[in-house]
């Protein structure tokens, strides 16, 4: 059996009703046949966005924008992550973005299996082959992390090191392995929280721990 964990924050109503409003239009928009509905979703995407710029940085145009990129059946987006051990040192790489360190990974693209998607960024981002051993948890990426438009799971394999070297890539600008009580200070908030390091360790500690989901 899995392990629930808490909930680190609770999403603010008018985020969840403007991704409901933004998911309704952008699911019904797909598959609507006459302009009368189709102005009203489109009424609804656009309440959505002003309802986003009323709490953001952004104005509604820039937010409608964001919202018809996203087409089809509206789902969350998956975000996958390798949890890599060597001698007891767990793998993070810097983030060129931002700064911070995470674990390796990042969007699962179309078609991807999911395992292989997390084998497949640890090697682009930190220069190792890997196997994935199991999956160490399953997250609401942004219930457990700074928060985001666009809703997101985030799926973390414990995975076995093959082989290679430490080697940033273009989105990394370094690559370490580190004790748990080495553990940098500063991460990258929207890819990795301190919550999946120390489960991390846990994992790596106790492989039959159970697995952690939200």
């Amino acid at each position: 059996m899995g392990r629930r964990v808490e909930l680190e924050q609770k999403v603010p109503q008018w985020l969840n009703w403007a991704r409901e409003m933004q998911a309704i239009a952008q699911t019904s928009l797909h598959y609507v046949e006459n302009d009368y509905q189709r102005q009203r979703f489109r009424r609804i995407q656009a309440l959505a966005a002003e309802i986003t710029e009323a709490h953001t940085q952004l104005p509604a145009d820039e937010w409608v924008d964001t919202f018809d990129c996203q087409k089809g059946y509206a789902t969350p987006k998956v975000d996958v992550r390798g949890a890599v051990f060597q001698e007891g040192r767990l793998l993070l790489v810097r983030e060129r973005a931002d700064g911070g360190w995470t674990l390796p990974g990042g969007w699962a693209d179309v078609g991807d299996v999911p395992s292989q998607a997390a084998e497949r960024e640890v090697w682009e981002e930190a220069g190792f082959h890997v196997k994935a051993r199991r999956v160490m948890g399953v997250y609401d990426a942004h219930r457990r992390g700074p928060l985001g438009f666009f809703h997101a799971f985030k799926i973390i394999f414990l995975c076995d090191l093959i082989d290679g070297i430490a080697t940033p890539s273009d989105e990394t600008s370094e690559v370490k392995f580190f004790a748990q009580e080495e553990l940098p200070a500063v991460l990258s908030g929207e890819r990795t929280r301190p919550h999946h390091l120390e489960q991390a360790f846990a994992v790596a500690a106790n492989p039959d721990l159970a697995t952690f989901f939200d």
